[in-house]
């Protein structure tokens, strides 16, 4: 996917199609620093990574913060995609279950999406908490989860696991799909 920083109405030109392609660099570096680092990546890291100047980072997007907004949304959109097709390739009653331990997959690999989704600092976690939610309510009609459980205790169980693993620095996908199974029983009839 790319993300464009500018607006589409500027004419091309050969500067133009550089200054994409730049922008396209400095997408893909900061995904890749952000997957790593989280959000104590630096620019310097992503511009490096790049191979484009501090200036060219900033050029794209003029803080930080839009950058790793605009990361954020990027990868909560993939992980969405990735959680709907758990969905739609499972019956309710798993429904639940393998949003999940998709979700936790994801969360292993991303350090900037697990920080993001355990501080919920960025509004775009929402859509990906809701698409849970949703699960849940699937998997609870079905009778296979607890009547009980609201989106509150969801966001709790979620993203405190989320945020413990990644204060431990824990990358290990088998650990962080254990923790989704215990989440899952946490919820379970």
């Amino acid at each position: 996917m790319t993300i464009r920083s500018t607006p589409a109405s500027e004419p091309s030109s050969p500067r133009r199609a550089d200054a994409r392609r730049n922008n396209e660099r400095v997408v893909a570096a900061a995904i890749e620093i952000f997957r790593q680092f989280g959000t104590q990546a630096s620019v310097p890291q992503i511009a490096a990574k790049a191979q484009v100047g501090k200036a060219t980072v900033y050029r794209s997007f003029a803080t930080k913060e839009l950058l790793l907004e605009s990361i954020t949304q990027t990868r909560l959109e993939e992980a969405e995609r990735r959680m709907v097709i758990a969905l739609e390739s499972s019956g309710p009653e798993r429904a639940f279950h393998n949003a999940m331990l998709e979700l936790f997959d994801v969360l292993a690999g991303d350090r900037l999406l697990a920080e993001r989704l355990a501080d919920d600092q960025s509004s775009a976690t929402s859509a990906l908490l809701q698409t849970l939610a949703e699960a849940q309510q699937r998997s609870r009609i079905a009778g296979a989860l607890l009547g009980a459980a609201t989106l509150q205790d969801l966001r709790v169980l979620v993203c405190g696991v989320a945020m413990q693993l990644t204060r431990l620095g824990e990358r290990d996908p088998k650990i962080w799909r254990r923790y989704g199974e215990l989440v899952i029983r946490a919820f379970s009839s």
